[in-house]
């Protein structure tokens, strides 16, 4: 395994990606805003509709930043003509993984700070930024299984099974977080309390996010050919 990185060409790549994708990402931003907006309003209805749509839009970017960074490809070729430049597979590896960390990145962290900003600054119950950092740790979990999904298997079946049913699990974390005493009580009051089942959920997803790309990091680095 030659672990000798060209990094001016992993760098090229990475910027294609960002400049690419940067415009869509930033609709995917604005939307996002617009549901804070509604988040801040701190009425019940548009609590519940900007709870909706925030989540909405965190799938979205997070299925359109794998989609366009390699299934599109895929389709286009443009892989094929990668791969004829001077990049071995552990190049190409590393650059997906970080042109995919970034264009899914920027907005995660915008709207991640975003949220934090509109609980902590209106009459929203601070004890909600427990509850909403464990919906984007899922989120970022979810990201990460559907962009190693999309690395291993070509199938375009298999990578939106991938990308729907990780997301979708959110529904059922959202129910099962209602379900937790010591997480859903203190989110309806003003203390931001980690309880040891908030602190192992979220522990859980930062730990497996990590383990999903650096095994898919070691997987594909080893291989003779990225497919």
């Amino acid at each position: 395994m030659n672990l000798a990185l060209n990094l001016p060409l992993i760098r090229l790549l990475v910027v294609k990606d960002w400049q690419l994708f940067q415009k869509p990402l930033a609709a995917h931003v604005l939307a996002g805003l617009f549901a804070l907006g509604l988040l801040g309003l701190a009425r019940p209805w548009a609590f519940y509709l900007g709870s909706l749509l925030l989540i909405v839009v965190l799938v979205a970017g997070s299925c359109f930043a794998v989609s366009t960074s390699l299934l599109e490809e895929r389709k286009q070729q443009t892989l094929a003509f990668v791969m004829s430049l001077p990049v071995s597979p552990l190049d190409f590896t590393i650059a997906k993984l970080a042109g995919g960390l970034l264009t899914f990145g920027v907005p995660y962290a915008v709207l991640l700070l975003g949220t934090l900003v509109v609980i902590l600054t209106t009459p929203l119950p601070d004890g909600l930024v427990v509850y909403s950092l464990l919906i984007y740790g899922h989120v970022l979990l979810a990201y990460c299984i559907s962009l190693a999904v999309a690395m291993q298997v070509q199938s375009e079946g298999w990578n939106i099974f991938a990308m729907i049913g990780s997301n979708l699990l959110v529904n059922p974390l959202i129910m099962l977080l209602g379900q937790i005493d010591a997480i859903s009580v203190p989110a309806r009051s003003e203390d931001i309390v980690w309880s040891l089942p908030a602190v192992g959920i979220l522990s859980a997803q930062l730990v497996l996010s990590l383990v999903t790309l650096g095994f898919t990091a070691w997987w594909h680095g080893r291989k003779a050919a990225f497919y």
